[in-house]
């Protein structure tokens, strides 16, 4: 009987065969931690986020909903705490204050913030002393800050009211007038934070090619039309970052006008609530007030401006060319 002769597979076709497979356990434990172990890394922050901000976030919804005093919890009033935040017009002063001590800081901020990065980003010499320079005044104790600020701002001996002397413009008393108030908190702010935004859009101007800028001057451009047509457009996504997180920076004001009210009625931001915020007003209403419930309504408010007012910054700058 003949036998019948398999032809030698070639070498081509042993390379191509299929590996061996894997061992049963080997192959799950290997495909679980491709797919699991991202997760596993990630889970760190939601589970404290779950902890630390959602949990704070619904326990404050549902304390609104309630007239909640300091003896503890009361009657449930569903929407009333609400309706009442509505009627009440310290609450809107309030809001009219943080939005304007948002406006006045905010714009002037992110521009200066922008000029400086763009000289930071020429030849210069020292430039890592400049760099750490501008970050000082965001390692200053916030509370150090007031405290300085409210001495240069101050009625009588302040060296702001001194330099308006010299140019023959008398005193101003930066604690009584809306306008003014606003003015002193404002200059604060920005120069707690313009700094940190000018190394956030420095980083974001490192990596434009430098052949863009080297075309332009080739092209006749100063360094204003490049600033504007190229810098900018190119940085877009630093400037994004930068205008939502200063939005929810300024709607959150709460210690440099404090510290600026001095006296007793600082929580109120003077005696005709000049330049309280609304995260002021809440604290008077939770913690001075002992009306939780009002309070916790309040903190709601101010969550919902926030994220309105984000999402609207956030689609404006969005499409800025």
């Amino acid at each position: 009987m003949a036998t019948q002769l398999r032809p030698r597979p070639s070498v081509r076709d042993e390379a191509h065969a299929d590996p061996p497979p894997e061992k049963t356990r080997g192959g799950l434990l290997s495909r679980l931690d491709k797919s699991g172990s991202p997760y596993l890394f990630i889970a760190p922050f939601f589970l404290l986020f779950a902890v630390f901000g959602l949990y704070p976030l619904g326990y404050t919804a549902w304390v609104s909903l309630h007239d909640w005093q300091m003896g503890g919890k009361g009657d449930f009033v569903g929407l009333d705490n609400y309706a009442d935040l509505f009627d009440d017009p310290d609450f809107w002063n309030a809001t009219v204050n943080t939005l304007g001590m948002l406006v006045l800081a905010t714009l002037p901020q992110l521009l200066l913030a922008l000029v400086i990065a763009n000289l930071l980003n020429q030849k210069l010499r020292h430039m890592t002393l400049l760099r750490l320079g501008i970050l000082l005044p965001i390692v200053t104790s916030v509370a150090a800050v007031g405290i300085v600020f409210s001495q240069i701002f101050d009625r009588d001996a302040g060296m702001v009211n001194g330099l308006l002397d010299l140019m023959g413009i008398g005193p101003v008393d930066w604690r009584a007038d809306k306008w003014s108030s606003w003015l002193a908190i404002s200059v604060m702010v920005d120069w707690r934070w313009t700094g940190y935004n000018a190394l956030i859009y420095l980083a974001a101007m490192q990596s434009i090619p430098r052949e863009l800028y080297e075309a332009a001057d080739l092209d006749g451009a100063s360094r204003r039309r490049q600033l504007w047509s190229i810098t900018v457009p190119m940085i877009r996504p630093a400037v994004i970052f930068t205008v939502i997180s200063s939005t929810i920076h300024g709607l959150q004001l709460f210690t440099e006008p404090l510290i600026f009210g001095q006296g007793g009625d600082a929580i109120t931001g003077g005696s005709l609530r000049q330049f309280q915020t609304m995260s002021m007003f809440m604290f008077e209403k939770a913690f001075k007030n002992f009306d939780y419930g009002y309070g916790s309504a309040v903190a709601w408010m101010m969550f919902l401006i926030i994220l309105v007012l984000t999402v609207v910054n956030y689609l404006l700058v969005r499409r800025m060319k």
